[in-house]
């Protein structure tokens, strides 16, 4: 979607229960004992449930189910006949259900019927429930787009959940400078400029705009670093910019190249490419034959754009394309992004949902949620039917500010996009299933080997990183069933400021003791207690590896008793006689060590998991001591003054490229020796410990 930066209608924000902010909820409470359910939920507007049990009633014991129900018909009693929202806690106040409904009370009064053939699940959530609140709304509209929203806040287990519901990138050509800027942008659209997304990912908006930089030499670089050029940079020098900062370009010719851009990413392509194809001709005729090379070489830019995108539709301008697929108790959602009739890229989506869920139950509130944050194109076009099909898209009308469709096709190009997003969603899933299977075996062969109480749903594994001490920090990463669980990964920047330089254990110590303080820590607000409650995916590790050998283990052994932690399981891992992997001892306590063949699969998942450890620390590592470079500057370097200084940034023009250079291309600079080559280049490129 191109458009001007403008504020979009939103959500209703985030509302908390018992705190909404236009009309506080009516508290209907029933006190009760009773567990808490740990499955899901989802139901249409007018009540019409499974006809048939998944098992049978008589499993749910009666005292709770009875309990339930009272509290269900209590809150029938005193609940409008009103659009409005509806919440379902347990004995801890846990959000257990979120619900919507055109008359609240004829809803609720469908739970109430005590020989009602209800499934299972539903009857696990009336059992737990001895608290129903409400929150009356406006419109059935009104009731829909606040349902969406509580669910991706509170995420109770009975509905079903978007997960990994990450904003996404934008590419935006800024429209606060006389030279404008082409950059990727995620957030708030609060810059004046042009927007034109969404992309899927951000790896495909880096690839665009290198290819649009090719194509259009527009600037990329801060309006800071603009100002502060007396010559062109390296990347005018390799054909990737105009140049306008030092004038290589006039206004007006600057001017045109991004209009050009501008029109290439609303849709205009081919006027655009008609127009460089004649421009190169012209060129070649009168004989500037670099200059028709430029044209040229812009040309395969644009053509390099196209070619990523795969299919381009002829006539659909502006379409998102959902279809789902189910399969193995899994449903993938794939979503495809089209825009001024380019494909912007696809994402497949896994959302938590029970078994027993139908596609169009999935799709429908999946939907409802991925567009709570997002604003939606004007057509939206589906693999499956789904209930409410007209309020969901009244729901998105009023959200956006103009009309949007939703739409099944049943021919033409429209229904070849659907039966393509179809295949992709399948793939993934396949794909998903197979990655799955393979982990599960794993983590039980691992479970085998090790001797743990339990197969291990959820390993931690730590490491730290510094350079003599400087820069310390430490950093967590997940792995479960799914894999490498890269949103719960976590860095650690080290505080403690008695620490002595190169104290491997005392890092250690502040960062697992910041961890677990912080995990037996109860939640302060509903939200994350709601995230910390999920059964998805547990918040506490079965399995927590470190890097080190039996002093390392000793220690972390000693916190973990300090802390009252006695049902994680701890494993050391040693590297080898000259780091050789395969020849790892693995620590655990009151063990003997343990050594695994070396072709053993168990050993190569743990040196996978410890690798990704010290992938993240090193790169976390790094980040944080470009930074402290770029605020300290070139002082820093032993042996470099103001006047080698300036002739450095003189002639590779940034720190960043003085980072990059070689022995060989610091010792070109005039004033600097060889010597001081070797030492700006070991500065930048030290090795971590």
């Amino acid at each position: 979607m191109d458009h001007d930066s403008t504020d979009h209608p939103q959500l209703p924000r985030k509302a908390r229960r018992g705190s909404q902010p236009d009309l506080p909820p009516q508290d209907l409470t029933a006190a009760a004992d009773v567990d808490p359910a740990t499955s899901a939920a989802e139901e249409d507007d007018e009540a019409r449930l499974p006809e048939a049990p998944e098992e049978p009633a008589e499993a749910i014991a009666e005292g709770p189910l009875a309990v339930g129900h009272a509290a269900i018909e209590n809150a029938v009693r005193l609940a409008p006949t009103s659009p409005g929202v509806y919440r379902m806690l347990n004995t801890a106040n846990d959000v257990l259900y979120v619900g919507k409904a055109k008359n609240v009370r004829k809803r609720l009064a469908s739970y109430a019927r005590v020989n009602a053939p209800l499934p299972a699940r539903i009857l696990r959530m009336i059992a737990a429930t001895v608290t129903v609140e409400i929150v009356s709304t406006t419109t059935e509209t009104e009731a829909l787009l606040l349902e969406a929203n509580l669910i991706k806040q509170l995420r109770p287990r009975f509905n079903v959940q978007l997960r990994d519901d990450k904003s996404f990138p934008y590419i935006l050509i800024t429209g606060d400078h006389w030279a404008p800027q082409i950059l990727k942008h995620r957030g708030a659209q609060t810059r004046p400029g042009r927007y034109f997304g969404p992309f899927a990912s951000a790896g495909a908006v880096n690839r665009t705009i290198t290819a649009l930089q090719r194509a259009f030499l527009i600037r990329s670089c801060t309006d800071g670093f603009f100002e502060s050029r007396t010559r062109p940079c390296l990347l005018y020098q390799i054909r990737r910019c105009s140049g306008p900062c030092t004038r290589e370009i006039d206004f007006p010719g600057y001017g045109e190249l991004v209009r050009e851009a501008t029109d290439f990413l609303s849709g205009r392509s081919h006027a655009v490419k008609e127009l460089l194809a004649a421009e190169m001709e012209k060129a070649s005729n009168e004989l500037e034959f670099e200059t028709a090379a430029l044209y040229r070489d812009r040309l395969a830019a644009l053509s390099a754009i196209q070619s990523q995108q795969g299919i381009n539709p002829r006539t659909v301008e502006e379409a998102d394309v959902f279809a789902i697929h189910q399969e193995g108790g899994y449903s993938c959602v794939e979503v495809f992004f089209f825009r001024t009739g380019q494909n912007w890229g696809n994402r497949a989506y896994f959302p938590r949902a029970e078994k027993s869920f139908t596609p169009q139950e999935v799709l429908a509130s999946f939907l409802a949620q991925f567009y709570d944050d997002k604003p939606p194109p004007k057509l939206i076009l589906l693999s499956h039917e789904i209930e409410e099909c007209a309020l969901l898209a009244d729901a998105l009308c009023v959200k956006a500010g103009y009309k949007v469709e939703i739409s099944v096709p049943k021919r033409g190009e429209k229904k070849e996009l659907v039966t393509h997003a179809l295949t992709n969603a399948r793939e993934a899933l396949g794909r998903k299933l197979a990655d799955t299977a393979t982990q599960s075996r794993l983590l039980d062969a691992m479970a085998a080997t090790l001797g743990l109480p339990q197969v291990p749903k959820r390993i931690e594994v730590y490491d730290n990183s510094h350079i003599q001490g400087t820069n310390a920090v430490g950093a967590m990463i997940v792995a479960g069933p799914d894999g490498f669980i890269k949103n719960q990964y976590r860095k650690f920047n080290i505080k403690s400021e008695g620490l002595t330089p190169g104290d491997d254990y005392a890092m250690m110590r502040e960062v697992l003791e910041r961890r677990f303080k912080r995990l037996l820590k109860p939640p302060e607000d509903e939200a994350a207690k709601a995230k910390t409650d999920d059964d998805s995916f547990p918040q506490w590790p079965d399995l927590v590896i470190i890097d080190g050998g039996r002093g390392q283990l000793n220690a972390v052994r000693e916190i973990f008793e300090g802390l009252g932690l006695t049902q994680v399981s701890l494993m050391a891992v040693a590297k080898g006689p000259d780091r050789d992997a395969g020849r790892e001892t693995l620590f655990m306590p009151d063990r003997e060590a343990i050594k695994l063949e070396p072709r053993d699969p168990v050993l190569y998942f743990i040196q996978r998991l410890r690798d990704e450890a010290h992938r993240f620390v090193i790169g976390s590592h790094r980040k944080l001591r470009k930074k402290d470079i770029r605020e300290a500057g070139l002082q820093e370097i032993p042996g470099i003054g103001p006047s080698r200084k300036r002739a450095l940034l003189h002639h590779f023009g940034t720190l960043k490229e003085i980072e990059r250079a070689s022995i060989a291309d610091l010792g070109k600079v005039p004033g600097v020796s060889a010597e001081s080559a070797r030492k700006i280049f070991e500065f930048f490129h030290a090795q971590a410990g």
